[in-house]
């Protein structure tokens, strides 16, 4: 359960590192990098969810599963 609620507050925080680089994009019309340091962050943090869920899964914390009807 821990490992679920992790993944789903680091999505939130990526979605918010998103719409803050969106923000600086429309309102900076200068040549700041506070787009640039945005967007970075979302990467960086996209990259650290993306190999918490596969050590996750390797561990055996999280088990896939099928979609059921």
């Amino acid at each position: 359960m821990l490992a679920k609620i992790i993944i789903v507050l680091l999505l939130l925080v990526i979605v918010t590192s998103l719409f803050t680089g969106m923000y600086f994009m429309l309102h900076d019309r200068s040549s700041s990098t506070r787009t640039v340091k945005a967007l970075t962050i979302r990467i960086g943090l996209s990259l650290l969810l993306f190999g918490l869920v596969i050590l996750a899964y390797l561990a055996g914390i999280i088990q896939p599963h099928g979609v059921r009807p």
